[in-house]
């Protein structure tokens, strides 16, 4: 039996998928989330075998998801699904510790086999997925171009909080923690940006393409 659990903030998208998957012997569906933090809180919970998600959606994106999701389940294996083509995605994903990368527009007719893949150890990338992966001209980023390589997991999440524009108050209720915490989680990543106020925060991500 393989544990299932989706991420993706459209519910048409959700029951799509949860329409494939009751048709798969062997696959139970464990849960769903439709935001990057609520999904972490259940999967850490729920541990299951496979992680189905979208990149863009709120309070934490798809590849910081994935991250946050290694770091505590190394085990957990991650196949994103998006409408996202873009090549940086792609190695992003890669790089972040995910198995498979499928284009929104083919799921129906792979994610059956991009699971059964990613269920027994292998991985499953979409044609273009592939074809980003092989480009000998573009050779995949290494760790050290992370942007985020320095802060800790919980200095991830906070940041990416606040660049999807959540106050001190909701990101200190989203991550069950005081204000005051995040506060001091917040002048630690804008130290370690070397950045003064939020609004140079944001501008810095858009540079690095964090929002999604």
């Amino acid at each position: 039996m393989i544990d299932v659990f989706i991420v993706d903030d459209h519910d048409i998208v959700r029951q799509g998928m949860v329409s494939i998957l009751q048709s798969v012997p062997g696959c139970h569906l464990v849960g769903q989330a439709a935001s990057g933090v609520e999904a972490l809180k259940m999967i850490t919970r729920l541990k299951p075998h496979v992680v189905i998600t979208d990149l863009s959606m709120p309070d934490m994106n798809g590849l910081e998801l994935i991250r946050q999701v290694k770091s505590k389940l190394p085990q957990c294996r991650l196949l994103v699904l998006t409408m996202h083509d873009e090549e940086e995605y792609v190695h992003s994903v890669v790089q972040a510790g995910a198995m498979g990368f499928l284009l929104k527009d083919n799921a129906s007719d792979e994610l059956v086999d991009a699971l059964d893949a990613i269920s027994k150890g292998h991985s499953y990338f979409g044609q273009h997925a592939q074809a980003v992966i092989n480009n000998p001209f573009k050779p995949m980023p290494t760790a050290a171009q992370d942007p985020l390589a320095g802060l800790t997991n919980r200095e991830r999440q906070v940041f990416h909080l606040i660049i999807e524009g959540k106050s001190t108050k909701q990101v200190a209720e989203l991550l069950s923690i005081s204000t005051k915490t995040v506060e001091n989680h917040r002048g630690k990543v804008l130290d370690k940006f070397n950045v003064s106020n939020t609004v140079e925060l944001v501008r810095l991500a858009a540079k690095h393409h964090l929002i999604t």
